[in-house]
């Protein structure tokens, strides 16, 4: 099971809580895992992701860790201690402003 923490107005709209968890089959990437959650949860399509291109939102960020993956190719493998359940992928609101 692959943990995902996933940001407080998603988890609103999800009716769920910070973390959840979700089954990924075959390599554990950011497209897998982001395709299970909302297949888990079909109100958070759209949200995560943009529908069409499938892009990363603008104000959402990825993080393992402390290692910021939101500008990793989405088929790229997720760390060892996400892809083992050991540490959450975190999916975080940015904050902008001025």
């Amino acid at each position: 099971m692959i943990r995902v923490i996933i940001p407080h107005h998603l988890r609103t709209l999800a009716g769920t809580g910070a973390e959840v968890a979700v089954e990924v089959a075959g390599p554990v990437t950011q497209r897998a895992v982001l395709d299970a959650l909302e297949a888990r949860y079909p109100m958070l399509r759209g949200t995560i992701r943009d529908h069409s291109t499938g892009q990363r939102r603008a104000y959402l960020r990825f993080f393992a860790g402390t290692d910021d993956l939101s500008l990793e190719a989405p088929d790229a493998p997720l760390p060892a201690a996400v892809a083992s359940g050991a540490e959450p992928l975190r999916i975080i609101g940015a904050i902008a402003g001025g």
